[in-house]
């Protein structure tokens, strides 16, 4: 039996409950678009395990970017606390701060 991937729109449901509100975008919208704290996100690969030779689970990888003014914003850590998450790096860019998490869902 095939165990697919969640769905993305469940995924978007989620990260607008962490941010408390509906700037949570797929996929980057042009710059002048954006209002922040905002979070972005895009599909960045699949993981397919295998059993019998034949695919048995997928999951699929998202980066997932929290951008805010505030440096000492809370919505980072609750990013990281999302199941099979993790911080690929941070950095500062037009006096916002970014955070890229790594998240399988």
């Amino acid at each position: 039996m095939f165990t697919m991937a969640r769905s993305r729109l469940e995924l978007q449901t989620i990260l607008e409950g962490i941010l408390g509100s509906s700037k949570v975008y797929f996929q980057r919208p042009p710059k002048d678009e954006m209002e922040y704290p905002c979070i972005v996100y895009s599909r960045d690969n699949v993981s397919l395990q295998f059993a019998d030779n034949l695919p048995y689970r997928d999951a699929k990888r998202y980066q997932v970017t929290v951008i805010d003014r505030n440096p000492d914003s809370e919505i980072p850590d609750n990013v990281a606390q999302l199941q099979y998450c993790t911080l690929s790096r941070t950095f500062p860019a037009n006096n916002l701060n970014h955070d890229v998490f790594t998240l399988y869902y």
